[in-house]
């Protein structure tokens, strides 16, 4: 009897002894796949963490290109515009010039035809002249028809 009871509790500390290993496992187990979860969370919030990151980067670049291509565009606007107003000043120098130059041939016109009409008429029927030319005369080695 005395080894039976001793077999006995040799039997109940062995399933002790692996209840408690067993229970030792599952602990083991769920510390470890904690921790495991707790590093996917971490690494997740790290890569979020990054990804924020890299979007606010963008999104600040893109900012400063948009700046920069609302001043580009401005000043090419205003390049264009003090462009169109040299052009306009051109033109109108040129009318003015134009103006200048028609208004002084009507006056060197207006001169020529006022001494034109002062100025003596040719003698329309001279010697051997009639009405200006040369009939038929020798002049200078040439003999001219008309």
């Amino acid at each position: 009897m005395n080894i039976q009871l001793e077999k006995m509790k040799q039997k109940q500390e062995c399933e002790r002894r692996k209840r408690i290993a067993e229970e030792k496992h599952k602990e083991w187990v769920q510390k470890k796949r904690g921790e495991e979860r707790r590093e996917r969370e971490r690494k997740l919030s790290k890569e979020m963490a990054e990804k924020a990151t890299k979007e606010l980067e963008k999104m600040e670049l893109q900012e400063k290109a948009e700046v920069k291509y609302k001043e580009w565009l401005k000043k090419k606007r205003a390049e264009e515009a003090e462009k169109k107003k040299k052009e306009k000043e051109k033109e109108k120098e040129r009318e003015a010039e134009l103006q200048e130059k028609k208004a002084r041939s009507e006056k060197i016109f207006k001169e020529w035809l006022h001494n034109a009409r002062n100025k003596p008429r040719p003698v329309l029927n001279g010697y051997g002249f009639p009405r200006g030319k040369s009939t038929g005369l020798y002049f200078c080695y040439r003999y001219v028809v008309t």
